[in-house]
């Protein structure tokens, strides 16, 4: 750590004072780590992205470093890395060395080196992008599984030009499965079940649990991820380890970008899934052409009051539109009305989970690359199994917000395959 003091010293003229026992023990070694490719995963609420993110990139860019910091889409920014970032300069009580462009999302020390926030949905934006001294440095993506493997690739050339720092690369995510790009790049050749890291001339990988993190967790925090029961969510979300998932619902998705053909579509059907704490109020927006589901929009948060829900609802859909929603929650539905928006009560009835699904898997159902969490879903949603480890009929309820939304939203042609013909204004009922 005294390097690292000594260093910041010379640059910035300040002398600055770090208790080390911010850090974690297990992340404390790699402050100064300059391995080209970095890698930092394992299970939830394992603190890799509070050192990435919170301590060292602010670290880092008092001593000269330009990060770069990216997720798969912008709109996934503000909520995790960016506000990660501005925590990060508070607990440290650096706020007066940095100031903030909260439009454009770039943080710059008074050194003149810059925080970049960036999604891969807008590549554009991302060809011409210049820290304001010097070049970028450091490439960092987080939940790097949502990404493409020609992404990654893409980016790794925004890391070009002279600069007397080592230039890096760094992925922080929870694994999915086996099959994924990350795992076979970095993963299939090195890596063995129980390591906890490795290291050679190119490349570091650490792997990390809750069980890393545990001074600076909640007891709530710790027993909701050891009592987890689902086998896959178990290992992939407590133990951070690779998972198999052999029972995905879906099958019949893809992901494209719908960028120019979003806006074209006759008409748009609606969907919403209510939350407030726990789970976030979802919606989706698409449209059904030949047999083709093209969801084009989608909004996924938590703490949304009604009046908010409405106003985003409102910005999202056209006068004349219908938004399809849980009927278990008539007072909401109610409140939206008188908000102005023409919000319709899905009915639910015994088996409609089911037949709904049954119904989407007979569609080509192609996603925006701008709906990451829908994408999420899709990527997760899958059949439950019984104590003897049989697969059965009933979904996992788990990442399936959206694609309840989505069942919301189709419930006029659903409920026409079933034969049923309730008014629209009454509500739909799924058999």
């Amino acid at each position: 750590m005294a390097t690292i003091l000594i260093s910041i010293l010379l640059i910035m003229n300040i002398n600055l004072q770090i208790d080390t026992r911010i850090f974690n023990d297990v992340y404390y070694p790699y402050l100064e780590d300059n391995t080209r490719t970095q890698i930092f995963y394992g299970g939830s609420s394992s603190g890799k992205s509070k050192f990435a993110l919170g301590q060292r990139m602010i670290l880092d860019v008092l001593q000269g470093r330009n990060y770069l910091v990216i997720r798969n889409t912008a709109n996934t920014l503000r909520g995790s890395c960016y506000n990660e970032a501005l925590e990060g300069i508070d607990d440290l009580k650096l706020s007066k060395l940095f100031s903030v462009n909260k439009s454009e999302m770039v943080i710059t020390c008074q050194n003149g080196s810059q925080i970049m926030f960036k999604g891969l949905d807008n590549a554009e934006k991302l060809k011409s992008i210049r820290p304001r001294n010097g070049v970028i440095t450091d490439l960092l993506i987080e939940e790097a599984t949502e990404t493409n493997f020609s992404d990654v690739k893409q980016l790794r050339r925004r890391l070009r030009g002279a600069s007397d720092k080592p230039k890096r690369v760094i992925l922080l995510f929870n694994p999915i499965m086996r099959t994924h790009w990350i795992f076979q790049e970095y993963f299939a050749n090195v890596w063995q079940d129980g390591m906890k890291q490795y290291r050679d001339d190119n490349i570091s990988i650490l792997h990390t649990t809750y069980k890393d993190n545990l001074r600076f967790l909640e007891r709530e925090d710790i027993k909701e991820l050891e009592d987890e029961t689902d086998q896959y969510f178990h290992d992939v979300y407590t133990l951070g380890k690779w998972g198999v998932l052999g029972d995905l619902i879906f099958k019949n998705w893809k992901i494209e970008d719908l960028t120019d053909i979003k806006n074209s579509f006759n008409y748009y059907d609606n969907g919403l899934d209510f939350g407030f704490a726990n789970n976030p109020s979802a919606f989706i927006r698409n449209s059904t052409h030949n047999k083709k589901i093209y969801i084009i929009d989608e909004f996924y948060r938590h703490g949304m009051t009604n009046d908010l829900l409405a106003g985003e609802l409102l910005s999202r859909m056209r006068k004349d539109e219908r938004v399809y929603c849980d009927s278990a929650e008539m007072k909401s539905i109610q409140e939206l009305r008188n908000h102005k928006v023409n919000a319709i009560a899905a009915m639910k009835g015994p088996g409609s989970v089911n037949f709904g699904i049954q119904w989407l898997q007979q569609h080509e159902i192609i996603i925006d690359r701008s709906c990451q969490n829908t994408i999420n879903e899709f990527q997760q949603y899958q059949w439950s199994k019984d104590k003897d480890g049989n697969t059965t009929n009933i979904p996992v309820k788990k990442f399936d917000h959206l694609i309840d939304a989505l069942r919301y939203s189709k419930s006029d042609a659903i409920n026409s395959k079933s034969g049923y013909n309730t008014p629209k204004d009454v509500g739909v009922y799924i058999p």
